[in-house]
């Protein structure tokens, strides 16, 4: 039996209709998708229970939920990748049944993915027709096809650039326009922001907003809920598999929609007090690294910096900037041309990933289905992963005996005291959420107490409650006198957890601030080279608030429109970044 709608009223207003019937029709035109009682169960999990969701034409929807909430299974569903076991799809008022994806494309549903699926090596013109081209080659009717989708919606893409020379809010653009090329009308986006500085979020809003002014629609799929409300005309929240309300984004805060979604507030990555002690954990001194076996150009050039016991330092930069090499370098992957590492005192420049484990490093990775988990194995033999000689994965001398009920046990405490939700820990690492699966990385790695842990992007792609368990966990370990190198795309994550910052661009270390005071913006102009040195906030005059104004009421925020100084405003960072031309500052 269903319920009735349970709607709560914040100051007055009914901001948000709690409720598992359909959302109601008032506000509706015409659905350009409408998914009705879609249910979806896998062994041990019912992964979609009764889902309702009604797209109208010309707008932007946003999808949000808790991680394992169901919202990738639903896209799935929606463009053909799953099938559901109950429920109805409806395209343009008519129901339909998709058998694969290229079904869900024919009828105008395209779907860019989190993680891009283009070929570096081919020009923006080769990805965009790949499955689609002519038996006779690509034509000139392609290109100029392109062109015109391209300069209809403000996209700004460039044919013959090839995609590896491209930065990461190009190469969103390319996928945007390959489901244009195909013929989208509804586009599904997940997680689209999630590696983008707010200057490149703003410049994709308008490109959403120019998408539905010509009335086209898009499926929004966030965990960052201030760009949900910003962005959206529509919101419908999931949880634990179903359908528990609808928004309308000018009514209601961040704060009701993080209570919807996980049940409880918006975390904040802010850290109150200072553990920074004057013992310094990780020295790197003139670190530097070259291309193509030492005889390309410098991927990484004299980085230097020091992190103490119980610092975050936090390293902020365009993907592609060097930050990847870097991890590598201080993992032991690759080994540096010339530079020191040190670590609490002692030389380990040229010592294995294997004793740098063991000696104290842990590392949450970057890219968690490529270096953090073997997805087809199960959760106890992933949580042995970079850990194998280590207890309680192993046992005798050495460490050379798997313990492997030893390793089962401690997975069991790692799922519960992290709250990963799966049915067991004999279930593939594929079968989890992504939010899950990095819960259980990060279980894995702070399981070891390491003296210094590698951080990169440890929040991507999960909910406001599986945030805030990351974050405790480091906060908590800082406090113990862990040394954090903290890399994310998230700014706002980077400036609230971080004690010291510090921007790479380019393979270089270019500017340094303040994380007290500097704002995103401000770190974002650095990150694409337009500033550098050190980031002082310099407030303007007209954004100080009026003489009655309350003391906490927020001035209007302009940083992105000035450099964060003078001197910023009147030099580049280096020779290089001068040059730098636009498609590489992101």
């Amino acid at each position: 039996m269903r319920r009735g709608p349970l709607s709560f009223s914040v100051r007055g207003e009914c901001a948000i209709d709690a409720s598992t019937s359909p959302p109601p029709t008032d506000r509706t035109t015409a659905c350009a998708v409408e998914l009705s009682g879609i249910t979806k169960r896998f062994p041990g999990v019912v992964a979609n229970h009764d889902i309702h969701l009604s797209v109208r034409k010309g707008t932007v929807h946003a999808l949000v939920g808790e991680n394992g909430a169901g919202k990738s299974t639903l896209m799935k569903i929606l463009y053909g990748m799953q099938k559901p076991d109950e429920g109805t799809i409806a395209v343009d008022g008519t129901q339909v049944s998709f058998t694969s994806p290229a079904d869900a494309i024919a009828l105008g549903i395209g779907m860019v993915h989190q993680h891009f699926m283009l070929a570096d090596q081919l020009t923006v013109l080769e990805n965009i027709v790949l499955g689609s081209e002519k038996p006779h080659g690509i034509g000139a009717r392609a290109r100029r096809r392109i062109t015109e989708i391209s300069d209809r919606y403000g996209l700004g893409v460039r044919p013959d650039a090839y995609v590896e020379d491209l930065g990461v809010a190009d190469r969103q653009r390319v996928e945007i326009l390959k489901v244009l090329y195909r013929g989208a009308t509804t586009l599904i986006l997940d997680e689209p922001t999630a590696v983008l500085v707010p200057q490149e979020v703003d410049a994709l809003f308008d490109n959403l907003r120019e998408l539905k002014s010509e009335g086209l629609s898009v499926i929004f799929i966030s965990h960052k809920l201030g760009e949900v409300l910003s962005v959206a005309d529509d919101i419908t929240v999931i949880r634990r598999g179903t359908t528990v309300g609808t928004a309308i984004p000018s009514k209601t805060t961040p704060r009701q929609l993080a209570e919807l979604m996980v049940g409880s507030e918006l975390p904040t990555p802010e850290t109150a007090e200072s553990t920074v002690t004057d013992r310094p954990m990780i020295e790197v001194d003139g670190l530097k690294l070259l291309a193509d076996g030492g005889s390309g150009r410098a991927l990484l050039d004299d980085i230097s910096f020091t992190i103490h016991e119980g610092e975050v330092l936090g390293l902020a930069g365009v993907e592609g900037n060097g930050q990847t090499e870097l991890i590598d370098a201080l993992i032991g992957l690759k080994r540096a041309d010339s530079g020191v590492i040190r670590m609490a005192g002692e030389d380990i420049t040229d010592r294995s990933t294997r004793t740098r484990r063991e000696g104290g490093v842990g590392y949450i990775p970057e890219d968690r289905h490529r270096h953090g988990l073997l997805l087809e194995s199960p959760l106890w033999e992933n949580r042995i992963l970079g850990h194998v000689t280590e207890k309680p994965n192993s046992r005798g001398k050495g460490g050379f005996l798997l313990d492997i009920k030893g390793a089962q046990a401690d997975t069991r405490r790692i799922v519960e005291e992290y709250d990963v939700r799966t049915p067991g820990i004999d279930v593939t690492a594929a079968s989890l959420s992504g939010g899950n699966q990095q819960k259980l990385i990060v279980g894995r790695e702070m399981s070891h107490k390491p003296r210094f842990l590698i951080a990169a992007h440890p929040t991507r792609g999960v909910d406001v409650g599986a945030q805030a368990q990351i974050w405790d966990q480091i906060r908590e370990a800082r406090r113990e006198g862990l040394a954090v190198l903290l890399i994310s795309a998230d700014l706002d994550e980077l400036i609230g957890l971080s004690d010291t910052l510090r921007v790479i661009y380019r393979g270089r270390l270019v500017a340094d601030a303040d994380p007290a005071s500097v704002t995103p913006e401000e770190l974002g102009s650095a990150m694409t080279g337009a500033a550098s040195g050190h980031l002082e906030h310099t407030e303007d005059p007209a954004d100080a608030p009026a003489p009655d104004a309350p003391a906490d009421a927020p001035a209007p925020a302009q940083a992105a429109e000035a450099p964060a100084t003078k001197d910023a405003a009147e030099a580049p960072a280096t020779k290089d970044a001068a040059e730098a031309p636009e498609d590489e500052a992101r």
